[in-house]
């Protein structure tokens, strides 16, 4: 892509799509998406694992619907995270009989938010049409979006050979790999069309293409972004687990995100045993604060340590203030409106520990080895004070709760 003066905030023109309330596309800021792993049809795990993974952030949460079990615990789960007082949209996952789930479950294809369908299994041979036609009625008669996600793990076989046999006979073949890439757009641009003919309006679709590897997805979503102004879902699927999953999200949706492509995001990771599955919810969040298109917890700058840091005081402290930050943002968020703009900084010596205090709205300077046992702590640039003794960590802390209140709290917002 050519870069002339090029912003890395000015986003692809796409349709804006509502799901449930909540804006995709249009120029909105860019949703965090996530999916639960637990037996849609045990309610109480589902309903469990979807209200951590809205209040962790996660604006949609997708839920597997592959049975009739699952279907007929769609509008039960609907209720319950209702009382709870939590309306995250719903979007339910369909492969193969998605059209036979929703005919036979009215009461679930209501309580949806979107139906997201796969063209490479939603049906084949003589019945992909026809099936895929279905579920596309079903959801203008519900009056839901639906997001066409193909996968190359599931990829359309006959597009696929069409495609490579055409390509087998061209004067200059190109690579398999660009034509599965290729088979990847045309099945996501191809569906869409056929949704639109079916009567389903271009206002209603989002598109996803997931690939694994990163310079697949960077390819696939930039030709997708050139032929088409639909809303795009992105996500590196089988992104793997821990920091590999991490580093080759960030790395792909990085990229595409920074060249204005893609309007929602999910970060597919593979939780440890036993693991969290908010993580991918932090992660996907991170991501996009770092790159600078959303606030969502305030930042904590903190120093890498070196060998003039042998303490572990201030790795300590600058964990449990950011732990305690995105642990208190579901209350603070209401309690104390633009916190998540916040910067904090944890530095550990005298090198850059001062000037980097300087920069954050909040921060400490721990004194490094063999440096005087005082912590010079600076508010909005000044110092304010210095902490000395046993209960250093403490009492800085004390100080950000005080700065929160004073500069976020009500009598704050009612003086301005």
């Amino acid at each position: 892509m050519s870069r002339p003066n090029y912003d890395p905030l000015q986003r692809r023109a796409s349709v804006a799509v509502d799901v449930g309330g909540v804006i995709v596309g249009g120029g909105a800021p860019v949703v965090v998406q996530s999916m639960t792993n637990t037996d849609t049809a045990d309610i109480d795990a589902t309903v469990a694992q979807v209200a951590a993974l809205s209040k962790a952030g996660s604006e949609l949460v997708r839920i597997t619907v592959d049975r009739d079990e699952a279907a007929a615990a769609v509008p039960k789960i609907r209720e319950r995270l209702e009382r709870l007082g939590l309306d995250v949209p719903l979007v339910g996952d369909f492969h193969y009989i998605g059209h036979k789930l929703l005919a036979d479950h009215p009461a679930c294809a209501e309580a949806l938010a979107k139906y997201r369908i796969n063209p490479g299994n939603v049906g084949f041979r003589d019945k992909k049409d026809k099936q895929f036609a279905e579920i596309v009625e079903m959801a203008i008669r519900y009056d839901k979006p639906v997001r066409i996600g193909v996968n190359w793990g599931s990829l359309d076989q006959e597009l696929l050979t069409r495609l490579m046999d055409e390509n087998a006979e061209a004067g200059s073949p190109l690579s398999a790999r660009d034509v599965t890439r290729e088979a990847i757009v045309q099945s996501a641009l191809l569906s869409a069309e056929l949704a639109e003919e079916i009567g389903l309006p271009r206002n209603r679709i989002i598109l996803s293409a997931k690939v694994s590897q990163v310079q697949d997805l960077i390819a696939v979503y930039s030709m997708i972004a050139d032929r088409s102004d639909h809303a795009l879902h992105l996500g590196l699927t089988e992104a793997g687990m821990g920091t590999k999953g991490i580093v080759a999200s960030a790395a792909s949706m990085g990229y595409v995100l920074q060249h204005g492509i893609g309007d929602t995001i999910r970060v597919s990771l593979t939780p440890e045993p036993g693991g969290d599955r908010t993580r991918e919810v932090q992660v996907a969040q991170e991501l996009l604060q770092v790159m600078g298109f959303r606030q969502f917890v305030p930042v904590v700058a903190a120093c890498p340590g070196c060998g003039r840091t042998t303490s572990t005081v201030f790795q300590e402290l600058a964990s449990k203030i950011q732990s305690d930050l995105r642990k208190n943002m579901p209350v603070w968020r209401e309690k104390y409106p633009g916190v998540e703009s916040l910067n904090v900084a944890v530095m550990g010596c005298i090198v850059n520990g001062p000037g980097e205090s300087k920069h954050a709205d909040i921060g400490i300077s721990l004194p490094g080895t063999g440096e005087t046992p005082a912590a010079p702590v600076f508010v909005d640039g000044k110092k304010a004070k210095t902490l000395r003794g046993p209960n250093i960590a403490a009492d800085f802390e004390a100080m950000v709760a005080d700065y929160i209140e004073q500069r976020f709290g009500a009598g704050t917002q009612a003086a301005e």
